[in-house]
């Protein structure tokens, strides 16, 4: 198959392809994938649905409806693709990682950990859960676990810098704030942006 030159050549190599193996679920997987760049999102929607149908076990199709459905603010709809993604695929941390975001974005810190804990389980790399699970524990007060849990990301990714700022505020929390202004300041360095406010109450510390 000769390379496609832009979006559209792409998308019609694809739907050619879907043409002569209409079964294919990965084809129709891609399809989605290629309308999504083009944001076309109900006939990428559509392509999800032919992908689950050919392959039930795609759970990466499942994750992708569960995007469409935030993207039309369904929180409700994403949850129950992601949920789908775990079911379809035993292990599936992607799936279980995106459930324990979308609780945490709810106030439901609780389930989002039980989500997480899943997630690092089924893929002890999974640097982005360890984060969001460390912001979950700070929401229950458990700053403790959410020190360990930053420090594990940075062991999985030392140049990642949201466990920096967790480990910034969490700190703070113990009003350890040389720890706190040391790694607020280690974010800072990696260019994230540190709200003003935690700078502030950190300042006056500053040795």
């Amino acid at each position: 198959m000769q390379k496609p030159k832009n979006a559209q050549e792409r998308i019609a190599q694809l739907r050619d392809a879907i043409a002569g193996s209409p079964d294919c679920g990965t084809s129709h997987y891609n399809l989605a994938v290629a309308l999504m760049g083009l944001k076309k999102y109900d006939e990428a929607e559509g392509a999800l649905n032919e992908a689950v149908g050919c392959s039930p076990t795609l759970a990466e199709a499942y994750v992708m409806l569960g995007s469409i459905a935030l993207q039309r603010e369904d929180v409700d709809g994403c949850l129950y693709y992601n949920e789908l993604a775990t079911k379809s695929r035993a292990g599936f941390s992607v799936g279980y990682g995106n459930m324990g975001f979308i609780e945490l974005q709810r106030g439901n810190a609780d389930a989002a950990i039980k989500h997480l804990k899943k997630a690092i389980v089924h893929n002890s790399q999974f640097v982005q859960a360890y984060t969001t699970l460390a912001n979950a524990y700070l929401m229950k007060g458990l700053v403790d676990e959410s020190i360990t849990t930053s420090l594990k990301a940075l062991e999985v990714q030392p140049d990642f810098p949201i466990p920096h700022h967790n480990l910034g505020i969490a700190y703070l929390e113990k009003e350890a704030y040389a720890k706190a202004i040391e790694h607020f300041d280690i974010a800072l360095s990696m260019g994230y942006e540190v709200p003003e406010a935690l700078l502030k109450e950190v300042e006056p510390h500053r040795v």
